[in-house]
């Protein structure tokens, strides 16, 4: 009997201990589980010891003294130039960040991008008047030309009716952009993008179109469209104000420029127009003075100070990722800022120029974030290319994007974890996932088999081709909602200090650079002139009057 007590007492404590274990890790918080890896503790002896409250503080207090010496340039912005990441959600931002610093040996989360440093930021709400996910056709309508529009169309405002020609042609429904604003106030003006020049972003510096995909009379034949009446894409950059007037066109597209009879210089293949139009050609005849290039080596050798113009093509469609061009022969996005950059500094009014990382966003829709972050690397180096050739004293510089992307940082990686492997935690299904992911996406065939997760275990998720995982199976992925970011150096760029909507992009920079219709920061100077003289002259008729007063009263 005693025996039996003794065994029933020591049972009840055990299951009073188990209990009491249980309990303690339940207690560990159910929303912010300990994740299951064991290098935490290794993890704590290897950091930098440097780390300490006396490095943040010191960290923070030389933050705080920058904030505080901050002064915004109040001038005239003769140039401006416009950063568009396409599709740079700030997920993108800050995964491109700690890539940079991984790729430097760091453990990367600590590296920043040229345009961080930026003295200036804001947030950007990117809805469209029909669409809460933009795409890069209504989005560019809003920080291009400063009037949102409806999803897949370009320079017309909501009263145009999407593939209808006839709302494309009535007047009253386009909207101009700020090169348009810029020319007028006799500036140069130029575009420069990694995807095609006719592509969404670059389109609506310069075009009017009620469809975003009819870049050529090709692809306006699939929609019944009369092409001798409804100009495309192509015709209007070539044929058209603003277009025609660019002093810089780099790009990729060359094949929606040539006719269906005519080879391609690299892949001889034919061209698209259907209409026998060759848009190189014209574009040559009308800038005699000009030159068009096809390669890296001619834009690296072209005469600057004798070219009036240039006209770049780089590839028959978008340019290659920078990580599969080693064979092509193309120029880098900073070297074509560079060059646009060279030329219109020869402009005496100043000039305008975007330039666009376009393939940031089509490696994403591609599932491929490794090539997502090289793009983006890309695009800080012509971010800082642009610093380098500039000054904040007469140049603004924004840097932004059109709309996010379903990219996700997750889990809770060990600091300096390899962004691109996996998060060094577990599913409840006891199997590994990566840090970076999709909600939707190609990756759903890296992620699930016969409806279970795949092991990643033994995955190289590093490797160029890997497709980050997504939940969701779509062949593209697709756009995200939620806001972006806006970073600005130089004149007025302290008019981004909030959450704005994406139309007052374009306002900011009109302001600036005092041209368009609207508020303009020389106006308000010279208001403010015309005010300060009335005082003045006041002051000198109160003194006039009292020496008048005296030598009255004297006599």
């Amino acid at each position: 009997m005693k025996l039996f007590i003794s065994f029933t007492l020591a049972s009840s404590l055990l299951l009073l201990f188990l209990s009491a274990a249980l309990i303690g890790v339940s207690n560990a918080d159910e929303y912010h589980r300990i994740p299951h890896h064991s290098s935490r503790s290794n993890n704590q002896r290897n950091r930098a010891i440097t780390e300490d409250a006396a490095f943040w503080k010191s960290t923070a207090q030389a933050l705080l003294q920058a904030e505080l010496n901050k002064k915004p340039i109040e001038a005239k912005a003769k140039n401006v130039i416009l950063f568009l990441g396409d599709g740079m959600s700030i997920a993108t931002v800050t995964a491109a960040r700690i890539y940079k610093g991984q790729k430097a040996g760091k453990t990367g989360e600590e590296e920043q991008l040229t345009f961080d440093k930026f003295p200036y930021s804001a947030l950007s709400r990117t809805y469209c008047t029909d669409a809460q996910v933009a795409d890069s056709a209504c989005s560019a309508t809003a920080y291009l030309c400063g009037v949102k529009t409806d999803i897949d169309t370009i320079g017309l405002d909501i009263n145009v009716v999407y593939k209808d020609c006839s709302t494309q042609n009535d007047a009253a429904n386009r909207v101009s952009s700020i090169m348009t604003w810029a020319q007028a106030a006799n500036k140069g003006t130029g575009i420069v993008t990694t995807t095609k020049v006719t592509h969404a972003t670059p389109a609506g510096t310069y075009a009017h179109v009620a469809n975003r995909d009819w870049e050529d009379d090709y692809a306006q034949s699939f929609d019944g469209v009369d092409t001798t009446t409804c100009d495309d894409i192509a015709e209007q950059l070539v044929l058209n104000d603003p277009g025609k007037n660019f002093k810089v066109i780099l790009g990729g597209g060359r094949s929606y420029f040539m006719p269906n009879t005519m080879p391609d210089i690299e892949t001889k293949e034919n061209g698209r127009r259907r209409d026998g139009k060759n848009l190189i050609d014209e574009w040559k005849k009308a800038h005699p003075t000009g030159k068009y290039v096809t390669s890296r080596d001619e834009l690296l050798n072209l005469a600057v100070s004798g070219t009036d113009a240039v006209l770049g093509l780089f590839s028959p469609a978008h340019m290659e990722y920078f990580m599969e061009s080693s064979t092509a022969n193309n120029p880098t996005l900073e070297q074509m800022t560079r060059t646009a950059i060279q030329m219109l500094q020869k402009e005496t009014n100043g000039y305008v120029l975007l330039v666009e990382g376009g393939r940031i966003d089509q490696a994403h829709h591609d599932g491929r974030a490794k090539l997502a972050l090289e793009e983006a690397i890309q695009f800080d180096l012509a971010v800082a290319a642009a610093l380098e050739l500039t000054s904040m004293d007469d140049t603004l510089i924004i840097v932004t994007a059109d709309h996010s992307h379903t990219f996700t940082i997750n889990g809770y990686p060990d600091r300096g974890n390899n962004l691109l492997g996996l998060s060094g935690d577990m599913g409840e299904d006891d199997k590994p996932y990566t840090t970076l992911s999709y909600a939707n996406g190609p990756g759903y065939d890296t992620t699930f088999a016969n409806g279970e997760r795949i092991n990643l275990t033994n995955v190289d998720t590093t490797a160029d081709s890997y497709l980050q995982p997504s939940a969701v199976p779509i062949g593209s992925e697709t756009h995200g909602g939620d806001d972006v970011a806006i970073f600005a150096i130089g004149p007025q760029a302290h008019l981004f200090q909030g959450v704005y909507e994406q139309h007052y992009i374009a306002h900011v920079m009109a302001y600036a650079a005092c041209v368009g219709d609207g508020l303009k920061f020389c106006d308000a100077t010279s208001s403010s002139s015309r005010h300060g003289a009335v005082p003045l002259i006041m002051l000198v008729q109160f003194v006039l009057v009292w020496f008048a007063g005296r030598l009255l009263f004297r006599s």
